[in-house]
């Protein structure tokens, strides 16, 4: 979908032609966190976590949690086998004494599955409830206080990213070097995934009420290989840290995921709108939580009418929350590798007014692999009518780096204001122009009070499958960034007056960014 720094032939044949005898190189290699290698994996621990994902690699039953319509619901879903009389029981008791029986409805999944989805009503805040999926273990999850709560932030998962060989076509998958790779890859990625995630809940005081994740939670592309099953070992690494039996996600569409209809079939997403629906992977959807409004947008569909609508109508239904928040999964103030390309920064000219319009207050996105934050934004308008294909060819110039392996962390800016090409010069008026310098309406650090604007949040990966080189021009916007091929995860804390954001590297769990607060009356 987006350009994942591979060179095109046909805009490399004039170059070839001039380095008669050069090889011609690409960007520096993407880099990746190897679980094996971390401190984490020490004292026999991924030793352990290999021996468990021999039976978890092939586990497609695993359940999942969303967030409910609001603080008082909670919705599940797993697989069961096809024809099957699922069952979902929960109660107060630890042992289930006085478990109650849930509705569960059923839809045809694949290989033999169906997709077997609950929702929980009626529940009571800080409260303990256990419950019980068709005869496994009893787990628990708790409830939280909604007029002060926290949200643990998470970008691209995207398990099984780090895996070198790619399935770009049907041939691909069959490999038995492919299939070792992938198992592997997945263990990697997600034994990081879960210590991520338990290193957030630490660092939130054991108490948040969801995660929230911007998009691509697996990585393999059901149209390239032409197999949808294929990505359901990723799936069960996703789905695999004890923390996820216990705490919601609420998950954004990313371009991985939507190509797959199990996207659908493994989570069981609240006011699931038909606006913004791709055909596969589900539209927008919308749930509360205390004062604060949070519209999922699935930005897979271009269709920006109908994000419009969605956006209109769900806000003038929950007219009395005080934050609104918007999630999709394209970083379009993002400042990686893929925030200045025209695709990304059409669909910010495209939204940006809409949420404005709606008074929207953040909105949380993903797809750069790379952690940013805004400055309070407002306004920007596009001027400038650049094409994919112009931007693309001059990229490949400016982030050449030539025979070096060397993985990098900042791209290298071949392309200068000295140059005399006049392809060179149009790319750089461009950046200049996307750079959104007059859209800046207050450069404060560390806390606003009733701002102008809209802040930008771009999560960086937090399983370390995949990171991208943040571009060498840091863009005018861009109040905070970090990238250090470490995986991150913000919490967010969030009162009736504040909505206050932390951000954190897992490795040693220090701060990346300032504390930043926005204060409304």
């Amino acid at each position: 979908m987006i350009r994942k720094k591979h060179l095109l032939l046909a805009s490399m044949v004039a170059v070839l032609a001039a380095q008669s005898l050069q090889v011609v190189a690409s960007p520096a290699p993407d880099g990746k966190t190897v679980a094996a290698e971390t401190l984490a994996a020490q004292g026999g621990k991924y030793e352990a976590w290999k021996e468990q994902w021999k039976t978890i690699s092939s586990d497609w039953t695993q359940v999942s949690m969303t967030p409910g319509a609001d603080e008082t619901k909670m919705n599940f879903a797993w697989y069961s086998q096809e024809g099957s009389n699922a069952k979902f029981r929960y109660g107060r008791q630890a042992d289930l004494s006085d478990a109650v029986n849930a509705n569960v409805s059923y839809e045809t999944a694949q290989g033999g599955y169906q997709s077997s989805k609950v929702t929980l009503t009626g529940l009571e805040a800080n409260t303990t409830y256990y419950y019980q999926v068709d005869g496994k273990e009893i787990n628990m999850f708790q409830t939280r206080n909604p007029e002060k709560f926290s949200f643990i932030f998470v970008g691209d998962p995207q398990i099984g990213s780090s895996n070198e060989e790619k399935a770009k076509k049907p041939e691909d998958i069959v490999k038995d070097s492919f299939k070792t790779a992938q198992y592997e890859s997945v263990a990697s990625d997600s034994f990081n995934w879960n210590h991520t995630l338990e290193t957030a809940v630490k660092t939130a005081g054991y108490t948040p009420g969801f995660v929230l994740s911007a998009g691509d939670q697996i990585q393999t592309n059901a149209k390239k290989v032409k197999d949808t099953s294929i990505s359901e070992i990723e799936y069960a690494g996703y789905l695999s840290p004890a923390v996820l039996k216990s705490l919601p996600v609420a998950t954004t569409v990313g371009n991985h995921d939507a190509d797959n209809a199990n996207y659908g079939w493994h989570f069981n997403v609240p006011n699931l709108s038909q606006l913004g629906s791709n055909g596969i992977a589900g539209g927008d959807y919308s749930f509360r939580y205390g004062n604060a409004l949070f519209l999922m947008l699935n930005t897979q569909d271009t269709n920006v009418a109908e994000h419009k609508k969605f956006i209109e109508d769900t806000v003038k239904a929950n007219a009395d929350c005080k934050w609104k928040v918007v999630t999709l999964h394209q970083d379009i103030y993002g400042s990686a590798e893929h925030s200045n390309e025209p695709e990304i920064t059409n669909l910010r000219y495209e939204l940006v007014p809409i949420f404005e319009a709606n008074d929207i207050d953040v909105v949380m996105t993903g797809h750069d692999h790379a952690y940013s934050r805004s400055y309070m934004l407002k306004g920007g308008v596009k001027t400038n009518d650049y094409t994919d294909e112009a931007f693309e060819e001059a990229l490949e110039r400016d982030l050449d780096n030539g025979d070096s392996k060397e993985q990098l962390t900042v791209a290298p800016a071949n392309i200068t204001s000295g140059s005399g090409d006049g392809a060179d010069q149009a790319y750089l008026a461009y950046l200049n122009e996307v750079m959104d310098k007059n859209a800046v309406k207050s450069t404060d650090q560390t806390r606003v009070v009733n701002p102008e604007g809209i802040l930008y949040m771009t999560a960086g990966s937090s399983s370390g499958s995949k990171y991208y080189d943040l571009v060498p021009r840091k863009q005018s916007y861009i109040a905070g960034r970090w990238q250090e091929d470490v995986p991150t995860y913000s919490i967010v804390d969030v009162t009736d007056d504040t909505f206050t954001i932390n951000t954190y590297r897992t490795d040693t769990n220090q701060k990346i960014d300032t504390e930043f607060t926005i204060e409304k009356h």
